[in-house]
Protein backbone atom coordinates (compact mmCIF):
# COMPACT_ATOMS: atom_id res chain seq x y z
CA UNK A 1 0.00 0.00 0.00
CA UNK A 2 0.70 3.97 -0.29
CA UNK A 3 2.08 5.33 2.65
CA UNK A 4 -1.18 7.60 2.04
CA UNK A 5 -3.80 4.59 1.56
CA UNK A 6 -2.22 3.01 4.56
CA UNK A 7 -2.58 5.74 7.05
CA UNK A 8 -6.17 6.34 6.30
CA UNK A 9 -6.77 2.67 6.06
CA UNK A 10 -5.20 2.57 9.81
CA UNK A 11 -7.10 5.80 11.08
CA UNK A 12 -10.24 4.19 9.81
CA UNK A 13 -9.98 0.80 11.30
CA UNK A 14 -11.04 -0.52 7.88
CA UNK A 15 -8.85 -3.35 7.12
CA UNK A 16 -9.64 -7.03 7.95
CA UNK A 17 -7.00 -9.79 8.78
CA UNK A 18 -6.80 -12.59 6.69
CA UNK A 19 -3.46 -13.94 7.22
CA UNK A 20 -2.18 -14.66 10.92
CA UNK A 21 1.06 -16.74 11.05
CA UNK A 22 4.29 -16.76 13.29
CA UNK A 23 6.34 -18.78 9.94
CA UNK A 24 8.66 -15.87 7.97
CA UNK A 25 8.29 -18.15 4.48
CA UNK A 26 4.16 -18.76 4.93
CA UNK A 27 4.87 -14.67 5.22
CA UNK A 28 6.66 -14.30 1.71
CA UNK A 29 4.74 -16.63 0.39
CA UNK A 30 1.58 -15.20 1.12
CA UNK A 31 3.04 -11.47 0.47
CA UNK A 32 3.90 -12.69 -3.15
CA UNK A 33 0.92 -14.11 -4.44
CA UNK A 34 -0.88 -10.90 -3.49
CA UNK A 35 1.71 -8.93 -4.89
CA UNK A 36 1.28 -10.98 -8.20
CA UNK A 37 -2.33 -10.43 -7.92
CA UNK A 38 -2.08 -6.90 -7.59
CA UNK A 39 -3.85 -6.86 -4.10
CA UNK A 40 -2.44 -4.07 -1.84
CA UNK A 41 -1.88 -5.71 1.80
CA UNK A 42 -0.58 -4.43 4.71
CA UNK A 43 1.70 -6.39 7.42
CA UNK A 44 1.52 -5.82 11.29
CA UNK A 45 4.30 -6.73 13.50
CA UNK A 46 6.41 -8.21 11.14
CA UNK A 47 9.11 -6.02 12.72
CA UNK A 48 8.42 -6.30 16.35
CA UNK A 49 9.24 -10.03 16.30
CA UNK A 50 12.63 -9.79 17.29
CA UNK A 51 12.31 -6.42 18.87
CA UNK A 52 11.45 -6.92 22.49
CA UNK A 53 13.09 -9.84 25.36
CA UNK A 54 14.09 -12.78 24.21
CA UNK A 55 12.48 -12.52 20.48
CA UNK A 56 10.84 -16.06 19.48
CA UNK A 57 12.16 -18.51 21.61
CA UNK A 58 9.52 -21.34 21.92
CA UNK A 59 6.63 -20.04 20.34
CA UNK A 60 7.57 -19.14 16.96
CA UNK A 61 6.26 -15.62 17.49
CA UNK A 62 7.51 -12.67 20.47
CA UNK A 63 4.76 -13.22 23.10
CA UNK A 64 4.74 -9.65 23.50
CA UNK A 65 3.90 -8.99 20.19
CA UNK A 66 2.10 -11.69 18.96
CA UNK A 67 2.00 -13.39 15.51
CA UNK A 68 2.28 -11.48 12.29
CA UNK A 69 -1.02 -10.41 10.76
CA UNK A 70 -1.29 -9.87 6.98
CA UNK A 71 -4.42 -7.40 6.36
CA UNK A 72 -6.75 -6.17 2.71
CA UNK A 73 -8.96 -3.41 2.40
CA UNK A 74 -12.66 -4.99 3.03
CA UNK A 75 -13.17 -4.87 -0.84
CA UNK A 76 -10.14 -7.42 -1.48
CA UNK A 77 -10.71 -9.78 1.30
CA UNK A 78 -12.72 -12.49 -0.53
CA UNK A 79 -9.99 -12.21 -3.50
CA UNK A 80 -7.46 -12.53 -1.07
CA UNK A 81 -8.75 -15.63 1.06
CA UNK A 82 -9.40 -17.29 -2.00
CA UNK A 83 -5.66 -16.99 -3.34
CA UNK A 84 -4.28 -17.45 0.23
CA UNK A 85 -6.68 -20.51 1.10
CA UNK A 86 -3.83 -23.34 -0.40
CA UNK A 87 -2.00 -21.79 2.72
CA UNK A 88 -4.59 -21.44 4.99
CA UNK A 89 -5.34 -25.31 4.47
CA UNK A 90 -1.86 -26.36 4.56
CA UNK A 91 -1.52 -24.39 8.24
CA UNK A 92 -4.51 -26.84 9.27
CA UNK A 93 -3.48 -30.20 8.43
Amino acid sequence: MKTEEVHRALQSDSLVTILTTEDPAILAYAKSLLEGAGIQFLVRGEGLQDLFGAGRIGTGYNLISGPIELQVEPKDEEKASEILSEIQERKHE
